[in-house]
Order: C-alpha cells, then sequence, then structure tokens
C-alpha cells in the first residue's frame, strides 16, 4: 500500500485509496453510454465499398481500447483523465470520410493524426502551443468545456431538443415542443435534484449516490411502464433501456483489431487524404489540449500558469489514444470530458484510471450490465460537473473588453457548435486581434498567432477543399 502510495501521490494530493477507487467508479458510470454510442455512430453508414462495421464489434473494440488507454493514461501520467473514442472525430469519420474511403482506409487517417500528435508532443512543440496560451483563456478554456458538458447533458437527458426550425433552433423537451412529458427526462430531473441536493450538503460520494439511485428508480420505472428504447417507443429511453435482458455476460468479438489501411492517398489523392489528416489534427489537437487544460484544473492540479505535472507524457500518451483508437477501428481516443464526474467525487490520481480502465475491460464481457445505467441518469453527473467546471470564471477580470470578447467568444461556441476545438478556435482569432488593437499585441506570443492563423484555415476548410476541388 505504501508503494502504491507513493507511485501515484495519494497522500500528497491529498486523497485516499477509497476515494481514488470511488472516482474511478463514478467516471466509469458517467462514461460507459460511449460503449453503446459509438457503436450507433459507426455501425450505420456503408463505405464506399458498401461495408458496414458491425454494432457488437464496434462496441467490444471501443471497450477495450477506452479500458487499455485509460490505464496506460493512469499509469504513465498518473492523473485521473479517462479516456474513450472522441465523439466529434466519430461522427467526422461516419458523415464526412466513409463516403469515400472504406472503414479501414478512414481508420489508416486516423492512424495517421495520431502519429503526427505524438510526434508533436515528443518535439515539445505541443507543449510550446500550452504555455503561450494566455491564463485568460485557459481558465475560459475550462469554463467553457463545463457549459459544454452542462449542454450535452440537457440534450442526453431530453430536457433540451431540436425544434426542427431555424427559428427556435432548440427548446424544452421533446421536439423543442416548450413542455415536459417524457417518464426518462423526469428520472433525469430527479437524479439531478437528488445528487444536487447531496452536494449542497457535502455527503462523500454525492455524484455516486445519485447516480446510484437515479439507476434504481429507472430500472423500477421500466419495469412498470416498459418504456422500451426512444427508437421504437416515443417517450422510451435515449441510448440503453435499464433492464436486463438474457444473460449479462458475452464474449467480445475482436476482429476489428488491426483492420486499417493507408489506402486512401490512392484512392482521392494526397491532396485530398492530406486535407482529411489535418482536419483530423486540428480538432483531435485542440480538443485534448483544451480537455487537459480545463480537467487539471478543476482537479485542482495546475499551477498559476495552467501547467499540470507530467505534462509531456501526458500530452505523448494522449497521442498515442488517437493511434490505438485507429488501429482498432473504434476511432480516435482521447481525454474525455466526463472525467470531472470522478474529479468532482474526488479523484487526484492515476489510480482512479485504473480502475475506470479496469471497468471498461470488464465491460467487453458484460456490456449488457454495462449498459444498465441510462443516459438520462448519467446526464445528471454531467450537468452537476458543467456547473462546478463554468464557475471557474470567477478567476477572470472580464472588466476589459479586450478580455471579455475572446473570453466569451471561447466559452459561448464550444456548446452552440458542440465542439471544443471551435470555441479555442474563436478564442485564439478573437484575442490576437482585439488585444493587438487594445495596444497588447507585445504580450502575445508569435506562436498564438501562428495558431490562430491556423485556426482560420481550419474554418475555412470547406471553401479551400472546393475551390481546390478536392
Amino acid at each position: 500500500m505504501n508503494r502504491l502510495d507513493r507511485f501515484f501521490e495519494i497522500t500528497a494530493r491529498g486523497s485516499t485509496l477509497g476515494t481514488e477507487v470511488r472516482g474511478g467508479l463514478v467516471t466509469f458510470i458517467a462514461m460507459a453510454y460511449i460503449i453503446v454510442l459509438n457503436p450507433i455512430i459507426l455501425s450505420g453508414p456503408k463505405d464506399v465499398a458498401g461495408n458496414q462495421l458491425q454494432f457488437a464489434q464496434v462496441s467490444a473494440v471501443t471497450a477495450l481500447t477506452a479500458g487499455a488507454m485509460t490505464i496506460l493514461f493512469g499509469v504513465i501520467a498518473r492523473l485521473p483523465f479517462a479516456f474513450a473514442a472522441g465523439l466529434g472525430i466519430n461522427s467526422f469519420l461516419a458523415t464526412s470520410v466513409v463516403g469515400t474511403l472504406t472503414w479501414p482506409e478512414a481508420m489508416g487517417l486516423v492512424v495517421i493524426n495520431g502519429l503526427i500528435i505524438v510526434a508533436l508532443a515528443v518535439s515539445g512543440l505541443r507543449r510550446l502551443v500550452f504555455d503561450a496560451v494566455p491564463m485568460a483563456l485557459k481558465i475560459a478554456i475550462t469554463a467553457g468545456i463545463g457549459l459544454f458538458i452542462l449542454f450535452i447533458g440537457l440534450v442526453d437527458a431530453g430536457l433540451i431538443s431540436a425544434t426542427g426550425f431555424p427559428s427556435p433552433p432548440v427548446g424544452l423537451g421533446t421536439k423543442g415542443q416548450g413542455y415536459i412529458t417524457s417518464v426518462p427526462t423526469l428520472v433525469f430531473v430527479f437524479t439531478l435534484l437528488l445528487t444536487a441536493i447531496l452536494m449542497a450538503r457535502k455527503v462523500r460520494g454525492g455524484i455516486l449516490i445519485g447516480l446510484l439511485g437515479g439507476t434504481l428508480v429507472a430500472v423500477a420505472v421500466e419495469a412498470i411502464w416498459h418504456l422500451g428504447s426512444a427508437v421504437d417507443h416515443p417517450g422510451g429511453w435515449g441510448l440503453s433501456v435499464p433492464r436486463l435482458s438474457g444473460s449479462p455476460f458475452a464474449l467480445p468479438d475482436l476482429s476489428l483489431l488491426g483492420a486499417f489501411s493507408f489506402g486512401s492517398f490512392s484512392r482521392i489523392g494526397a491532396l485530398a487524404a492530406t486535407v482529411l489528416v489535418f482536419t483530423l489534427v486540428f480538432a483531435n489537437f485542440f480538443d485534448a489540449l483544451g480537455t487537459l487544460t480545463g480537467l487539471s484544473r478543476q482537479a485542482g492540479l495546475s499551477d498559476a500558469q495552467g501547467t499540470f505535472p507530467r505534462l509531456r507524457s501526458a500530452l505523448i500518451v494522449e497521442g498515442v489514444g488517437a493511434v490505438a483508437g485507429g488501429a482498432t477501428s473504434s476511432s480516435s481516443n482521447t481525454v474525455f470530458i466526463e472525467s470531472g464526474a470522478g474529479i468532482e467525487e474526488g479523484a487526484r490520481t492515476g489510480l482512479a484510471n485504473v480502475v475506470t480502465g479496469a471497468l471498461f475491460l470488464a465491460a467487453m464481457f458484460i456490456s449488457p450490465l454495462a449498459s444498465i445505467v441510462p443516459s438520462e441518469v448519467a446526464a445528471a453527473a454531467l450537468v452537476i460537473v458543467g456547473v462546478m467546471m463554468v464557475s471557474q470564471l470567477r478567476h477572470i477580470d472580464i472588466s476589459e473588453f479586450s478580455v471579455a470578447l475572446p473570453v466569451v467568444l471561447t466559452v459561448a461556441v464550444m456548446p452552440f457548435s458542440y465542439s471544443i476545438a471551435n470555441g479555442i478556435g474563436a478564442g485564439f482569432i478573437s484575442w490576437v486581434v482585439v488585444r493587438s488593437a487594445a495596444g497588447k499585441g507585445g504580450e502575445i506570443s508569435p506562436l498564438l498567432w501562428f495558431v490562430a492563423a491556423g485556426f482560420l484555415l481550419y474554418f475555412a476548410r470547406g471553401g479551400i477543399s472546393s475551390f481546390a476541388g478536392v
């Protein structure tokens, strides 16, 4: 136990073994939906050859890669930041890439993207970019991610939905009709209020108790009313139905391991493939950078400049996650913002990651049991964590407009565009332009100017691709 304590610095960070185990469990519960959601996204579209990924196969490799990368990060970086398939990149692959490539070729691009990110981290360039970001923007990134998490929670719970009209684009309740009639959404409200009361009264393990309590209520509700899935029955559960049917055990199908190729350059040409790699690298690079910044600050592990322990190792392993995700066809794996749930529960070391990773590996064999927590219940934890992270804005003095505009844009664009990278880009570009106009250009790192220019290309990539005919 002493060796474990010293290795993970449990006591030094003010934590305990029990707290780390509890934090790791909460993180897994908050993230377990990815075992269901990732295969939903990736197994639907047909690639250019007419082939589809199979749901069970994607679910198995999703759990395997998340478990392995979460443990690896916990042991090497010794931080409580869990890994799983990044939702931005898997959606990009499913909607924008496989129409012109095969699935193995698309995953080959993800591997290349990961290798580039690893090279940037090893060379120190990724650290330089991290250090070039001013503290006000780092805090804004934390708050923006918090608002993003909160928004995801509200959407997952069915409290906020798209209306299908230009104005307003979203509204309260199912299809944004302005009222709540969905029983799963009411279960979310119950879980949220229960967890909030426990947190307000500083009850130890409040988030975990709230999640377990909400799951028990969800199981009871399903047993009584048989709501089923929202896919089959309007008003049903979102991603997973809180019931066990058949055996809770199943052998994983890992046949997708190694199913990637680098044939995209010959199929669509070097220029078109390079544009796709650039998009993947930019999104992966800054999504992860923003998440690492936000989580380290939430955990109280960052210093006055926003730097946290073993930063270089963390950046390298995060890049390895992209390589591993492509090599297993689970899509790029990256640090997950839902790790904030475990951090809020007290997780401060990589030991929590070992617990979360072990549960993901176990989920390969007990996926029916792992999916018993409905997304509506897990969403309550996301809202709680989002509130905690948004509260970091109190550390920014926004009385000066040249600071206020980039900060607010960073915070607002993330949830509204459903992308961490977009929020960071809006913040970087507005910071260098407005701060320079205010006579503060000498305080801006040349590297930040370079990155801001890169974001301009990133935002204009659609027009550039059309102009270049790729």
